[in-house]
Formats: structure tokens, sequence, C-alpha cells
């Protein structure tokens, strides 16, 4: 275990050695990277605090459920137990709504009276309304397709409308936000591991004789990777901390702007930074994409130098 330590610690410290003798290069590469990370960080934070606004949403999903017009007032009231046992939910409201409510209400909200007065007779059917209660979320208010397929197979129904399409959009674009995000941290992943792998490219062609010597000494590859393998994880760790920073300092004056158009709409709603764990997590995912670029690129030259 102590050969372990010493040996990571040689390369920690070679590692250190080689950045101190090119710090500026070194800060460049960083701040190459740290542009490329910022753009997925910034959309991870963006989407972490619209999440939970999104789940939250207390959503009330409401089903308009018409009757045939030949269907009589006794068979559209005997309608109210099979649609309340597709429900299955206590909590649910069923409310009926008679033809003559249904045309009162019409006319109070178009003004059509005199038009509708010379159909002769109520052309509206007797209808009911759901409210359903029960959905307080996004994510639960998708099911009520499923509900709206059953009462429309329900004998004397003839057209069921379902009042919640804005909660199936507003599912869809943070679905659609999340893959963008996705494809986008992919794509700057592989900028952030190119520009590492030629980072060392360069550390390794500028180290050849050193490395040769190495090698005539009986140094192992181990021993020679090493140094680079914690280069290319410092890289990427302080390439990381530099976006997270860049996106958490950005957030005081988005929130100044934010605060005003929401206070617009009643609402205080304010973007955080990300959580603690969080911001570790992509610590670690930066170190990791910087790890890989350095693997990828001592294995591919100094297998040349061989």
């Amino acid at each position: 275990m102590k050969r372990w330590f010493r040996q990571h610690s040689f390369a920690i410290g070679s590692a250190l050695g080689q950045l101190g003798k090119s710090p500026l290069s070194f800060l460049f590469n960083v701040i190459v990277v740290a542009i490329a990370l910022t753009l997925p960080f910034a959309g991870l934070t963006l989407l972490d605090n619209v999440r939970p606004m999104s789940e939250q949403l207390s959503v009330e999903p409401e089903i308009s459920v018409f009757a045939k017009a030949e269907t009589t007032r006794a068979q559209a009231l005997a309608m109210e137990p099979a649609i309340r046992a597709i429900l299955a939910d206590p909590k649910s409201r069923i409310v009926f709504v008679p033809r003559e409510q249904a045309l009162e209400s019409l006319n109070s909200k178009t003004g059509l009276t005199d038009v509708l007065a010379t159909l002769g007779e109520n052309p509206l059917p007797d209808g009911y309304v759901l409210k359903l209660d029960s959905f307080r979320t996004v994510s639960e208010a998708g099911s009520v397709d499923a509900i709206a397929a059953r009462l429309r197979t329900l004998p004397g129904v003839d057209a069921v409308q379902v009042d919640s399409a804005w909660v199936k959009r507003l599912a869809a674009l943070l679905r659609v936000l999340r893959l963008i995000l996705l494809l986008l941290a992919v794509t700057l992943g592989m900028v952030v591991i190119a520009v590492v792998f030629n980072t060392i490219r360069l550390q390794v062609l500028t180290q050849r004789d050193e490395i040769a010597v190495s090698k005539l000494i009986g140094a192992t590859d181990g021993f020679i990777h090493r140094p680079f393998y914690y280069t290319g994880g410092l890289l990427g760790l302080c390439a990381g901390a530099v976006a997270l920073g860049a996106v958490t300092l950005s957030l005081q004056p988005l929130n100044t702007a934010i605060g005003e158009f929401a206070r617009l709409y009643g609402s205080a709603f304010q973007l955080a930074p990300l959580n603690p764990v969080f911001m570790g997590l992509l610590l670690a995912v930066s170190a990791a994409l910087g790890l890989a670029g350095a693997v990828l690129s001592v294995r591919r030259h100094l297998a040349r130098l061989r």
C-alpha cells in the first residue's frame, strides 16, 4: 500500500511540475474546456429549477362526456354509475349538465341567443363534466387519455373531450429540452476529450527524450503514463470548477431580470444553483472526461515511441 501511495504521489508531483513549467498554456486549455462545459452545466441548472415547478403544478384536467342526441334524460342519468366505475376514484367529481343548462351557459358566454333561437329546439345534448382531482402532477395527467378512451366505449356516449392538452404540451416540451441537453452534453463531452487529447499529445512530444531515457533505465509503462493521466484529470477537474463557477455567478444578473418578469405574473420564481452533491458529480464527470482524453492520447502516442 505504501508503494502504491508513493508511486501516485510521485506521479501527481510530476504532473504538477510539468504544469508549473507552462502555466499559461494550462490556463488557456482550462478556459477552452470550461467554455465547452458551461453550456451543458447551464442547461442542467435550468432544468433542475424548472423540473420541480412543473412536477408540483396543481393539474385538474377535465373530461366532458356528451350523450347522443337521441338519448333520453333517464338514459343519460343512468350513465353515471358506469362513468364512476371507469374513474374508480372517489375523490373525482362527476357533474351532470342537462342540455337546458348547457344552452343557457352557451347563451351567456357567446351572446348568440337570437341565432340559437332560430334553430327551434335545443341542439345540445345532456352531458357530464368529470373533474379528476386526484391528478396533481404533469406525469399523472398523462393517463387521462386512457380514461377518455374507455369512456368513449360506453353505450349512449357520442363524444368525449379532454381538457388537458396544455399539460401534455408542457411534458413534451420538457422531454425535448432533456433530449437537446443530452445531445449537447455528448457533443461537448467529445470536444473536451479532443482538447485534452491534443494537450497531452503535445506534452508527450515535448517530453519524448525524457520518456526515452526513462524506458532505458527500466521505467514501466504505468510509471510513465501516470503523470499524463493526472494531468488530464486535473485539467478536466479545473475546467469543471471554472464552468460551475461561471454558471453560479451568472445566476445573480439572471435572477434580477427573471424577478422583474415573474412579478408581472405574481410569482417569485428564482433560479437556484445546483446542490453540492450534484456539483460534486459534475466535477467528477469533468475529471473523468479529462482522464479519458489523456488515456486515449497516451496509449496512442507513447506506443509510437517504442
